[in-house]
């Protein structure tokens, strides 16, 4: 899409495959793509905001037109101040739906239409993945090969060896 930039929005706690999924195909249909690391304070995350920041950096160095940033408060005033007119969700499941939907629709009325949000669904190979169950998998001294890069998957048996 010509002169359009995508956001796509999320904690990457830690980055999986399937995140990685919806960059590369997100990069394919978009100009520019801005993965956005959310501080939410909120959850207590695994890994800390510069941690997440760097573990997308580099993975997703193969992508030129892709870039890493980080934000704090409405995804949707985010998204306006880096003048994306899409937010790109990745769905596994209706669960999942349910919830994103709900999100779409108050920002899209946040942002009087200026901001729309698409949804990619989730390759069948990625649908049970999330980053909550590689961090138990992890904790548990499981093997998370193929879940996550092989850089994300060293840091988490580093993480795992220190807790």
């Amino acid at each position: 899409m010509p002169n359009c930039r995508a956001v796509i929005p999320g904690s990457f706690d830690p980055v999986t495959n399937g995140h990685l999924d919806v960059v590369q195909r997100t990069a394919e249909l978009f100009e520019e793509v801005i993965v956005a690391v959310a501080a939410n304070l909120a959850k207590q995350p695994l890994f800390s905001l510069d941690e997440r920041l760097e573990m997308l950096r580099e993975v997703c160095q193969p992508y030129p037109h892709v870039r890493v940033d980080c934000f704090s408060g409405l995804l949707v005033e985010y998204a306006l101040k880096q003048n994306a007119k899409v937010v790109v969700k990745g769905l596994r499941a209706v669960s999942d739906f349910e919830f994103e939907l709900q999100m779409a629709l108050m920002n899209r009325r946040l942002s009087d239409g200026a901001v729309e949000t698409l949804f990619l669904m989730a390759g069948a190979e990625h649908s049970y993945l999330s980053s909550s169950i590689v961090k138990e998998i992890a904790r548990l001294g499981g093997n998370v090969e193929g879940l996550v890069p092989e850089s994300v998957k060293q840091r988490l048996r580093t993480k795992s060896v220190e807790d």
